[in-house]
C-alpha cells in the first residue's frame, strides 16, 4: 500500500523522518524509471540529439585551437614536462571527491528514511561511489544531466525504495551544490579581480545568480503549493511528487552539514585545477584556480553538450589567457591534462565500471 501524500508532508512538518516500507516503494516505478535504464542509456547515446551535442562541442573545441593558433606539438612537449608526482595527487583528489560525496549522499538517504534502519539494503561507501561514478559516466556520454536520473534507478534497483524519493534527495544535493558553489564563487571572484570583474568572468556570475534565482522560485513554489499542487495533479502522480517533496525538504529542513560537505568538495575541485597547473609550473594563484574550477564546474549544468564539453574548455581558456595572461599553449596544456581527469578519465573508468557490474549481475543472475 502507497503512503498516502498528505502523510508525507504531515511527517514533514511534525519533523520526523517519513517511513517508506520497501514493499510500498517497489510500486513507486517513477515516470522516468523506463527512460533511464541501461539498455536505454545506449540508445540515448545512440540517438540524433546525442550526436548534435558532440558535433557542437567539436566545433567549438576547433573554434578555441584555432583562435588560440598555438601548436598541437608544443602542447605535447609541454604536457610532456608535467610533474607527475602532482598530477597523480590532482587525480587523486580528483576521485577523493566521489567519496566524500558518497558521505554527503548516504546521509541525506537516512533523512531521507532510506537505510537499513527501515528496511532498505543501502551499500556501504564504495556501492555509493560506484553509483557516483555510473552517473558521472551517463552524464558525460549523453546531453541533459541524465545521470542525476540514472543515479536515482541504480538506487531503486540496489535498494527497491522508491525512485522519486531517491530523486529527491539528489535534487537536494544539487541545490546545496549550487549555493555554496555560488558563494564561494563569488568570494573567490572578489579576492582574484578586486571586485572588478572583467566580462569572461561577469558571464559566469550572470549564470550563477540565474541558476540561484530559478531555483530559489522553484524550490519556494514546491513548498507554498505543495497542498494545492497535488489535488490538482493526476491521480498517478500524486504519490510520486509527494515523495519527491517530502525527500527534498526533509534534507534541506537542517542543511548545515551538507553545505558544509559542499565546501570541502569544491575546495577539492580548486585543489585539483592548482595541482594540474602546478605540475606544468604555470604559478597558478589558489584563488584563482578555485576560482576557474567553480566557473568549470558551473558551465557544465548547461545542457548543451554531455558534461560542457567545449564549452568548459572555451570559458576556462579564455580567463586563463585573457584575464590571468597566460601564454596561450601553456593555459591549453592546463586545459588538456585538467580534462583529462575531470571528464575523459570518467569515461574511461565509466566503461570499465559498466562492464564489471554487467559481468557481476550475469553471475549473480546464474
Amino acid at each position: 500500500m502507497s503512503l498516502p501524500a498528505v502523510n508525507a508532508n504531515e511527517q514533514l512538518d511534525r519533523g520526523r523522518d517519513p517511513i517508506v516500507s520497501p514493499l510500498s516503494a517497489d510500486t513507486d516505478a517513477g515516470p522516468t524509471d523506463a527512460e533511464i535504464q541501461p539498455g536505454s542509456l545506449r540508445a540515448r547515446f545512440l540517438r540524433p540529439r546525442t550526436f548534435i551535442s558532440f558535433a557542437v562541442a567539436l566545433a567549438i573545441l576547433i573554434f578555441f585551437a584555432r583562435r588560440l593558433d598555438v601548436d598541437p606539438a608544443a602542447i605535447w612537449q609541454q604536457v610532456r614536462r608535467a610533474n607527475p608526482w602532482l598530477y597523480a595527487a590532482a587525480f587523486i583528489v580528483w576521485y577523493g571527491i566521489f567519496v566524500v560525496r558518497a558521505v554527503r549522499w548516504k546521509v541525506m538517504l537516512v533523512r531521507a528514511g532510506i537505510d537499513r534502519a527501515h528496511g532498505y539494503p543501502v551499500p556501504g561507501i564504495p556501492g555509493i561511489v560506484e553509483m557516483l561514478l555510473l552517473s558521472w559516466f551517463a552524464n558525460c556520454i549523453v546531453p541533459a544531466k541524465l545521470g542525476d536520473a540514472y543515479r536515482s534507478y541504480l538506487l531503486k534497483r540496489e535498494t527497491r525504495s522508491s525512485f522519486s524519493t531517491g530523486m529527491g534527495t539528489i535534487v537536494a544535493e544539487r541545490l546545496t551544490d549550487l549555493v555554496v558553489l555560488f558563494v564561494m564563487m563569488t568570494t573567490a571572484g572578489i579576492v582574484v579581480f578586486s571586485g572588478r570583474l572583467p566580462v569572461e568572468a561577469r558571464q559566469s556570475f550572470v549564470l550563477g545568480a540565474g541558476l540561484m534565482i530559478v531555483a530559489g522560485i522553484g524550490l519556494a513554489g514546491m513548498w507554498f503549493s505543495r497542498g494545492w499542487l497535488e489535488r490538482f495533479l493526476p491521480a498517478r502522480f500524486r504519490d510520486h511528487y509527494a515523495r519527491l517533496h517530502t525527500a527534498i525538504f526533509q534534507c534541506l529542513r537542517r542543511p548545515g552539514l551538507f553545505l558544509g560537505i559542499g565546501v570541502v568538495v569544491w575546495l577539492m575541485e580548486g585543489m585539483r585545477l592548482w595541482l594540474v597547473a602546478a605540475s606544468l609550473q604555470a604559478g597558478l594563484p589558489p584563488a584563482t584556480a578555485l576560482f576557474i574550477a567553480l566557473m568549470g564546474s558551473l558551465l557544465t549544468t548547461l545542457p548543451v553538450t554531455p558534461a560542457g564539453l567545449g564549452v568548459v574548455e572555451l570559458g576556462t581558456g579564455a580567463v586563463l589567457i585573457q584575464v590571468v595572461g597566460m601564454d596561450p599553449t601553456l593555459a591549453a596544456s592546463v586545459i588538456v591534462l585538467d580534462r583529462v581527469i575531470g571528464y575523459w578519465s570518467l569515461v574511461a573508468i565509466g566503461l570499465v565500471v559498466v562492464a564489471w557490474r554487467a559481468r557481476r549481475e550475469r553471475r549473480l543472475a546464474l
